[in-house]
């Protein structure tokens, strides 16, 4: 037996908070059927239905209520642990070595290094 994904377990929450496979593949940025076939996928894995679906509407199921309310606040443990290190994608950090022959260093570097080490404001 396979172990369901976090990309599952997301889906399952998005789809669970909004009671709508539309409004959550919106937000999630695929296709409704796409996120279908992902919470059909993550059922069978479970062996359970988490979501009773109607033409009309989405509901939980007593197992998708349980399943909903112990994953929502890991998922916004998770996302909490991971936003740190997302910052670094947009703002270098860590050690910059140069290899320059001295005069260059003196001319070119020296003069724009104090701007350069300067702490930038955010």
């Amino acid at each position: 037996m396979h172990k369901p994904s976090l990309a599952e377990m997301s889906a399952f929450v998005a789809v669970a908070e909004r009671s709508s496979f539309a409004k959550a593949a919106r937000q999630l940025g695929i296709s409704p059927s796409t996120l279908s076939e992902t919470i059909r996928g993550l059922e069978r894995k479970l062996g359970v239905r988490l979501l009773n679906r109607t033409t009309r509407s989405v509901g939980l199921t007593q197992v998708g209520e349980r399943l909903l309310a112990r994953l929502r606040p890991r998922l916004d443990s998770f996302q909490a642990a991971v936003e740190p290190s997302m910052r670094f994608a947009t703002k270098p950090s860590g050690q910059l070595r140069l290899t320059v022959p001295r005069p260059a260093a003196r001319t070119l570097i020296a003069p724009i290094l104090g701007r350069f080490l300067a702490p930038t404001r955010m």
